[in-house]
């Protein structure tokens, strides 16, 4: 287990994990974030229930500066994660009034992820039935790898990720994310984060390995941009900038994803830079993860760089200076997150798998109790004991 040294920097005055900072117009206590993380635990389909507001209030006590909540589905859509939660009717709007109420009660605050799976479905799942609409995507390209991942719902195993259907009118989709903004408001969040990363819609929309239009939502950087950057200003209307955070994922990998690394580069230097011209309040940018990196015709998929190098001065910019903040997410430690911290390389740190069997993170890490580093695996999406509780809201607090 990590000690007290290991953790938290010895010294004092430094800006670490335990400082606030000032995120667009919102204060937050401390500078420890928790990711969103698909847990499909909304069951019985994906209206949210009292384990997720027992699960997200936990967190919000234990000290999460930030919490972005798993990624919420802004229409119906056929995943492989059926329980995951939605926010396009009233019903799953008055839900997540739960939810905000008791983080805001914990005195945390709270983001909700607008996802759109774009391709990483499958046309035969129930929700997408239900939407009456096929599969889309930027074009007609099955994203590789999603073999099997639809048999536990009853679907042959040898099946893949649908090949999509190109969206006639992307303006369509825009207008479901704005719907899905409103009613994150009406809920009672402190703002949305725009989930472009990780291989999803508007991922597909940037990367052109993905999109293979010749209208204006393909070919240059700045049309693969578009969409992206459409979403963000829609939401913005509805929002202000202040409330609207925005993540990517620049290397790559994951769902079929990864372009040159001058095509990369290119692409989210334009797109980062229009982010910061609109002063969104946050981006949060994915590191490199060869564990999450599939070998496709055997070789990674993904595009490995630094991200912090390359991207980061877009951040120190004397316009962006005091807007946009730099989030970073992706295999942080306590210790390497409080060392960049202090160094000025970024503003927050995004913290996904210890906010799982660590309920209370940034306490245990201020006190320096021990974590837990792995938790139990086999209950990461489903429950095996007191569903949908158990390996989701049951992991107690640590020994202070």
């Amino acid at each position: 287990m990590a000690t007290v040294e290991q953790q938290v920097l010895s010294t004092t005055g430094q800006i670490s994990l335990s400082s606030p900072l000032k995120v667009g117009d919102v204060d937050l206590r401390t500078r420890n974030i928790m990711s969103a993380m698909t847990r499909n635990r909304s069951l019985p389909v994906n209206v949210p229930n009292d384990a997720n507001v027992e699960y997200y209030t936990q967190r919000a006590e234990g000290g999460a500066g930030l919490i972005v909540t798993e990624g919420v589905l802004i229409s119906p859509q056929g995943s492989n994660w059926p329980n995951a939660p939605g926010l396009w009717s009233k019903e799953q709007t008055e839900a997540w009034k739960k939810v905000n109420d008791s983080v805001h009660a914990a005195g945390g605050k709270i983001f909700a992820q607008l996802w759109h799976l774009g391709r990483i479905a499958h046309n035969d799942m129930p929700e997408q039935k239900k939407s009456g609409k096929p599969v889309p995507g930027p074009s007609a390209l099955v994203a590789r790898g999603g073999e099997g991942h639809y048999a536990r719902y009853g679907l042959p195993a040898k099946d893949g990720h649908s090949v999509p259907t190109p969206l006639e009118d992307p303006r369509t989709v825009i207008e479901e994310f704005k719907v899905a903004g409103a009613n994150a408001k009406e809920a009672g969040f402190d703002g949305i984060e725009i989930h472009s990363a990780n291989g999803y819609l508007i991922n597909q929309f940037l990367d052109n390995t993905s999109n293979h239009r010749t209208d204006e939502w393909g070919g240059s950087v700045e049309n693969r941009a578009r969409f992206g950057l459409e979403v963000a200003k829609a939401l913005v209307d509805i929002w202000g900038p202040e409330r609207v955070g925005v993540k990517i994922s620049p290397s790559g990998g994951y769902n079929d994803m990864g372009m040159t690394l001058e095509d990369t580069l290119s692409t989210y230097n334009y797109y980062i830079k229009e982010l910061v011209a609109l002063k969104v309040a946050y981006i949060t940018i994915g590191r490199y993860r060869e564990n999450t990196d599939p070998e496709i015709d055997g070789k990674k998929r993904g595009t490995p760089h630094d991200v912090l190098e390359s991207y980061g001065p877009i951040f120190k910019h004397a316009e962006a200076r005091t807007t946009t903040k730099l989030f970073l997410n992706g295999g942080l430690t306590p210790p390497e997150a409080n060392e960049l911290l202090s160094s000025g390389k970024m503003d927050g740190a995004v913290f996904g798998w210890l906010w799982i069997g660590n309920p209370d993170l940034q306490t245990r890490i201020e006190k320096g109790a021990e974590l837990v580093f792995m938790p139990d695996v086999t209950q990461l999406y489903h429950s095996k004991s007191d569903p949908p509780r158990g390996g989701y809201s049951d992991y107690p607090k640590g020994t202070y």
